[in-house]
């Protein structure tokens, strides 16, 4: 099972979900514009990637500088309600492969973590 959370607003998000898609794997895809994520989720998707919840947000989309400038200073209280209230705020894609946690900068970069899919293949008939 892979698990992606990515906003469909952002073009890295969309590219990423279309490599993770194309995989034929068993795929659950949390577009965080459309679906709640609870602060604790997003604590516990810092925590895997061993950053800090503000490592999520892009502090330079349009959203948040309406707000806040790119120095903001917010505790993780703070960060969480950022992304509550914008989550199209959210940087990069995050793709969790088993107990593994990727932050997916580079849409084309998730393919090495996926393994190729053979499923429904004769080798026989292919050799």
């Amino acid at each position: 099972m892979i698990k992606i959370y990515y906003s469909s607003e952002s073009s890295i998000g969309k590219q990423t979900y279309g490599y993770v898609n194309a995989s034929f794997k068993d795929l659950l895809a949390i577009d965080v514009t459309k679906s709640n994520v609870t602060g604790t989720q997003w604590k516990d998707l810092a925590e895997h990637l061993n950053i800090s919840i503000s490592d999520l947000v892009d502090k330079e989309h349009p959203i948040f500088t309406e707000k806040y400038d790119n120095t903001a200073d917010l505790d993780e209280d703070g960060w969480i309600k950022v992304l509550d209230a914008n989550p199209e705020v959210l940087n990069y894609p995050i793709v969790i492969i088993g107990d593994d946690y990727f932050h997916i900068k580079n849409p084309s970069d998730i393919e090495k973590h996926l393994d190729p899919n053979s499923e429904g293949i004769d080798e026989k008939k292919h050799i």
